[in-house]
């Protein structure tokens, strides 16, 4: 993307990656603005190296040893020359009076920005950083820290004079340090330590994770969410720490605080800084991707992310277009925040870039860019809910105006159904400007047509427009557009007048048969549609019942759609005559009894036009003639259909001798013969087949189930070539097999069926049989009881559950020692035949 030089804020699609924005629905979380004014001329001829930002202004310091105070706008308004080398790090009290400011050459200056009284003093290395006291300009004692080589503490005394003391030292460079309250937080070669001023305790000692970076290249970024939160990030590593008190009793020698690693993770890209959010985290990455085997540096990316205890979610994501990125390493991004007002900048050597979140007007701007304008309009609305109607509808009418002025019409037209609703006023207002910019079309399909309708005129001044120059347009409206919002009569007659000068012109002639329709003169509608050959006239006959005007049209109707003509004959018998012969076939399609009386007129009809469909209806009829269909077919030379009548008329072996000697069809004879399963036919197959080694050949294939292969096998030729023999004899030997399994199948199903129902029979017949008071003998109707159950008595009981006192049984059947009961003797003896017989 190129740069941007001139003046003033700058919107975010000049930072923001656009391949990912232009697809993405999602709307971004923060909008983004280039400082410039002061700051694009200080970096045209500098370089950024660090900045601070207080909610009253920015600290900016350059690679040249310069160091600028910047309003919010980014214009200069003090320049302080510090050194000739790069100004490592600024540092601003929290009231924004006093500064600190560190050098490359190891000049440390801290001073009033009003007063520039303070401590001035230089070193023999170069000091990386340094931090204020927080209360640095209200407190008693004047302490700020410095980082070089060692971590050292600067206090003033009563004397005013300045005392050092050595907070910690021997673990290489210092890089960063952050003050919060009484805790300072530093960074070393090792890791992130934190010590306690008000107790002048170290209280932890978080180690580095990724040693194999340099801290040199890729350093340590620091920031505390509150008094009492800190979040480390190093490399690709993200850690948040939290201070807490130590329980009095576990205390002995230890601090009386400790840290606790809430949230540790990996991240993707390596880290140059790092911000809070709420409950959440912004996060400056710096991006090294690896392209044909060759390093090279991508644009920053600004994320939010939500920290969670065992990793984190990603919110957002943007890819920073800031200038010179190319060109850029780790340790050249910072990213500095203002608290109050949520605002994220990121300093690289030649841009710094300022992020913010986005808020109801970014949203409503967002949605506008979209083309949601629906959306918008809705979001104004809420935005607006406490102001009155009419202004929400300026609004709306503003957006329209943009629309208009942009050339989008058609959006332009759209947005006024929900901004202009009920008000006819404007409705007409905005009608007349469409027609005055030539755009009459663009809003003609928006027009109100329901409870709100405006004056005729409005409708007929735009149809008039398409009748001029769109025919097409015209004749979708006169189909969408209720006939009662214009004159009907008006718009005929100006369709007419165009008429004489196209009068062949379909799409006028089809619209003015509608028009017509409209103003029921069905009459000149049907001669119009009859005259276009149109496929709504089916439609205007069935709606309008226009049948007695169509007895003489039957034959126009069928030649330019026969379907629709004859379904419409068929399903309207009763109001016209059927004994047109054009749509027999459908009608006994429909109903093979109905038209009978014509079946043998359609046989000659088929015969002559459609021959695909007369074997169907040789089958499929039984009211057809058979000799007269006989003879129709063998003057035409017909086989399949002369096979088809000589086997339904039973001269089966003249259709078969037909099938072999005509159509030489040796599957075809064969299924024939499986259909009739007549031995006879069989034996005329293999007679005629005997002496033809193809015919054989089909035989042996397709015979084996029917006929025995023994029978044709014992009457071929010795020495006759047969085609394919082997693969036939393997086949019948193989169709032998299957037939034997087949058997020995349901020969072993059989078994199993017989011995479950035996057992069954069984089961049912050992059941016991309940006899009391109720049970009468089937003999003599007495009680089978007796009264005196202690006397001895007999009853027998068969299984079909007649019960007999033994003396009542009539004697025993003709065989010995079996008796039947007599009331089923006449029936077929089975499982109810049985005896059960009591005594006592």
């Amino acid at each position: 993307m190129a740069e941007v030089e001139e003046q003033g804020r700058k919107q975010s699609e000049e930072f923001t990656d656009e391949s990912e924005e232009e697809d993405s629905e999602e709307e971004p979380k923060l909008k983004y603005e280039r400082l410039s004014n002061g700051v694009t001329e200080i970096l045209q001829k500098d370089a950024a190296s660090c900045m601070t930002v207080h909610d009253k202004f920015l600290a900016l310091g350059t690679h040249f040893g310069k160091v600028f105070l910047l309003d919010i706008q980014g214009n200069v308004t003090q320049k302080f020359e510090i050194s000739s080398v790069k100004i490592n790090q600024i540092s601003l009290d929290e009231s924004g009076e006093h500064v600190g400011i560190c050098s490359e050459d190891g000049k440390v200056q801290v001073f009033g920005l009003y007063t520039r009284e303070g401590f001035h003093e230089n070193f023999d290395c170069p000091i990386k950083v340094v931090a204020l006291h927080p209360q640095f300009t209200r407190s008693n004692y004047k302490q700020f820290v410095t980082g070089g080589n060692k971590l050292l503490l600067y206090e003033r005394n009563w004397l005013n004079r300045w005392k050092t003391s050595v907070l910690h030292e021997g673990e290489g460079s210092i890089t960063n340090i952050q003050w919060r309250a009484n805790l300072i937080a530093w960074a070393n070669n090792v890791g992130v330590k934190i010590y306690d001023i008000s107790t002048k305790q170290r209280i932890t000692n978080v180690l580095r994770d990724n040693v194999s970076l340099r801290p040199d290249m890729y350093p340590c970024s620091l920031c505390w969410k509150d008094n009492t939160t800190l979040i480390v990030g190093w490399g690709t590593s993200i850690k948040i720490c939290v201070v807490k008190e130590r329980n009095p009793t576990e205390m002995r020698d230890l601090p009386s605080r400790y840290v606790e690693i809430v949230s540790a993770f990996e991240t993707e890209f390596f880290i140059s800084g790092l911000a809070p959010l709420a409950d959440q985290l912004v996060t400056l990455y710096f991006v090294k991707e690896n392209s044909d085997h060759m390093d090279f540096r991508a644009r920053p990316r600004l994320d939010i992310i939500q920290p969670l205890p065992e990793g984190c979610e990603e919110i957002s994501s943007d890819a920073l277009t800031v200038r010179n990125f190319q060109d850029n390493e780790c340790r050249d991004y910072r990213l500095e925040h203002s608290e109050g007002e949520s605002l994220f900048y990121i300093i690289s050597p030649k841009d710094i870039v300022v992020a913010k979140e986005r808020d109801q007007d970014d949203h409503i701007d967002w949605l506008l860019e979209k083309k949601k304008y629906e959306e918008a309009l809705m979001a104004a609305e809420i935005s607006f809910k406490n102001i009155k109607r009419h202004d929400v509808q300026k609004i709306g009418m503003a957006y329209i105006n943009h629309l208009v002025e942009k050339g989008d019409y058609d959006n332009a037209a759209r947005k006024c159904q929900k901004v202009l609703g009920k008000n006819m006023e404007l409705w007409e207002n905005e009608v007349y400007r469409f027609k005055t910019i030539g755009q009459l079309k663009a809003i003609s399909q928006y027009l109100p047509r329901g409870d709100l309708r405006l004056r005729p005129a409005i409708y007929e001044m735009i149809l008039h427009e398409f009748l001029k120059t769109d025919y097409e347009g015209f004749a979708t409206l006169i189909r969408e557009w209720p006939g009662e919002l214009y004159n009907n009569m008006a718009i005929v007659q100006a369709v007419t007048d165009h008429l004489k000068r196209d009068p062949t012109n379909r799409t006028l002639l089809t619209t003015l048969a509608e028009l017509y329709t409209y103003d029921q003169r069905y009459d000149r509608a049907l001669e119009i549609y009859l005259r276009l050959r149109h496929k709504d006239v089916y439609q205007l006959i069935h709606k309008h019942n226009l049948f007695s005007s169509i007895e003489d049209k039957i034959v126009l109707l069928m030649d330019f759609d026969k379907e629709k003509a004859v379904d419409m004959l068929l399903d309207n018998e009763d109001k016209l005559s059927v004994s047109a012969p054009h749509y027999l076939h459908k009608l006994f399609k429909r109903d093979h009894h109905k038209g009978q009386k014509y079946h043998e007129r359609q046989i000659v009809l088929y015969a002559e036009y459609d021959r695909p469909n007369l074997l169907p209806f040789l089958r499929d009829s039984t009211h057809c003639p058979l000799e007269k269909a006989l003879e129709v077919c063998q003057q035409r030379n017909f086989v399949e259909e002369t096979v088809f009548l000589l086997s339904r008329m039973g001269n089966c072996r003249r259709a078969l001798q037909m099938i072999m000697e005509e159509l030489e069809d040796v599957d075809k004879a064969i299924e024939f013969a499986k259909e009739q399963d007549d031995a006879e036919l069989w034996e005329d197959l293999i007679s005629y087949s005997i002496d033809k080694p193809p015919f054989i050949t089909g035989l042996l294939n397709n015979i084996g189930t029917h006929v025995d292969p023994i029978l044709l096998i014992h009457r071929i030729k010795e020495g006759m070539e047969i085609p394919n023999l082997r693969d036939s004899l393997v086949k019948i030997l193989q169709d032998y097999n299957l037939q034997i399994l087949l058997r020995e199948g349901c020969k072993k199903i059989l078994v199993a069926d017989s011995l479950s129902l035996l057992q069954k029979m069984h089961r049912t017949q050992m059941k016991g049989v309940r006899v009391d008071e109720e049970n009468i003998c089937e003999s003599c109707h007495a009680t089978i009881l007796p009264s005196d159950m202690a006397k001895p008595f007999s009853v027998v009981v068969f299984h079909c559950r007649h019960m007999f006192h033994k003396e009542c049984l009539p004697s025993s059947g003709t065989i010995p020692g079996v008796q039947f009961c007599n009331i089923c003797s006449a029936k077929r003896r089975g499982p109810g035949s049985g005896i059960l017989e009591m005594k006592k």
